[in-house]
């Protein structure tokens, strides 16, 4: 079959999926962030700890971008935004956190940073289908180009953002920060 048929069916239900589960994981974790076992205060304590300066700012930042990239994401609104939004989170989370622990998450590695990084460039490529806000609205936006925005624009604000306030003690330099986000 061809055009919309099986295979826009199949692509449609693809992005529901992969929107059905990356959009609520990226929200809860946010929310955590906020009302989480140590809340705003723990996590503030926590980027400080990575070395991101201001960390409140920094922590409300990161909590509100990720309950609205996970929202936008699950809902399947403002094409390859919310995916941007993923990838730019993971990277600063890679670099400030993960770095220099290895591959897996288990050992504090930059696994689960990756995954969730790819999977939103991945989103950004495959579009949100009919199954979304943007396609009751008639806005898809799909192939290399959404992807490479979504991979360019997430990347591109992470260096900003670490630039400008990424500025750890001596000690974590070399090292990543020593907690994790299920130690706030």
């Amino acid at each position: 079959m061809t055009g919309r048929g099986h295979e826009g069916r199949g692509h449609d239900a693809a992005a529901l999926v992969l929107r059905a589960t990356l959009g609520p994981m990226l929200f809860a974790h946010g929310w955590n962030k906020v009302a989480g076992p140590g809340g705003l205060k723990g996590t503030t304590g926590w980027f400080e700890a990575l070395g991101l300066r201001p960390a409140e700012v920094h922590a409300r930042m990161a909590a509100g971008t990720e309950m609205a990239a996970g929202a936008g994401i699950a809902l399947g609104a403002a094409g390859p935004l919310p995916a941007a939004a993923a990838v730019g989170l993971m990277a600063v989370a890679a670099r400030t956190d993960h770095r220099g622990k290895g591959f897996f998450v288990f050992k504090g590695g930059w696994e689960y940073a990756g995954v969730v990084g790819g999977a939103a460039v991945a989103l950004a490529a495959l579009g949100h289908g009919r199954y979304s806000l943007d396609g009751l609205l008639r806005r898809q936006h799909t192939g290399v180009r959404p992807a490479l925005l979504a991979a360019g624009l997430g990347t591109a604000s992470a260096a900003a953002l670490l630039a400008v306030c990424y500025r750890p003690s001596p000690k974590q330099s070399g090292e990543a920060g020593t907690e994790t986000e299920t130690g706030q």
